[in-house]
């Protein structure tokens, strides 16, 4: 099982976004299970999760772990084919998001577009390596800081833009023949924090709050080209 896989099918994002199925795909990834297992769990008629699972596995997100016999009936134990899953902007082509149309590095739609570029490109990259059995060279960087005032942030933010430049600079070598082309996206982002959930009155219900406090994550991630 992969840690985590990039859904580029239309249809196959489809089938994993439906409620029955992704509740049977987290099942799935917890361990393999046959269809009359995962019916008391999910509470549907075993066909009807024989149904689902087909079509799960017609588009690659489940597989056949093994069989065993239960009686007079020999029962297939499927298993999920990654613990998590990615859905690619390819499966959404036509309205994928384009950083190219405009270049604000202050913008949060910006750094989001940027973002599911990345997730296009490693996942195109990722299903290459696969098919070509080759090694996928990456190389990313995560790390959290705790700014003590805006100016400090801006400062951060401005010596990181030169810090990188200068290291593009020295190391691009747009004539090199035998060269090979790479992506680097650095991120600076507030963190965003989930309160837990407080004990309320039996007839109030509260919800976890969401806030960004003011802590960034820095994370420069590089996509690759296949490695020769």
């Amino acid at each position: 099982m992969l840690d985590v896989t990039v859904i580029e099918d239309p249809a196959a994002a489809a089938a994993s976004l439906d409620p029955i199925r992704a509740r049977l795909l987290a099942e799935l990834a917890a361990g393999p299970a046959s269809a009359a297992m995962l019916a008391g769990k999910v509470g549907l008629p075993r066909q009807k999760v024989n149904y689902h699972l087909k079509a799960l596995e017609r588009h690659g997100l489940v597989e056949l772990a093994g069989e065993r016999r239960k009686g007079n009936v020999t029962e297939r134990l499927m298993r999920a084919t990654a613990a998590s899953y990615v859905i690619s902007p390819l499966a959404l082509a036509g309205v994928q998001p384009d950083p190219d149309r405009f270049r604000d590095q202050l913008s949060a739609r910006w750094l989001l577009a940027l973002g599911a570029r990345l997730v296009r490109d490693v996942g195109s990259l990722i299903t290459g390596a696969a098919k070509a059995d080759r090694r996928l060279a990456t190389y990313a960087l995560d790390g959290e800081v705790r700014f003590a005032s805006a100016a400090d942030r801006a400062a951060f933010v401005q010596e990181l833009t030169a810090g990188v430049a200068a290291l593009v600079r020295k190391y691009d070598a747009p004539d090199a023949e035998n060269g090979r082309d790479h992506r680097i996206v650095v991120a600076v982002h507030p963190k965003v924090k989930t309160q837990p959930k407080v004990k309320a009155h039996p007839e109030v219900t509260a919800e976890p709050e969401v806030r960004a406090e003011p802590e960034v994550r820095a994370h420069p991630e590089t996509a690759a080209e296949l490695e020769k």
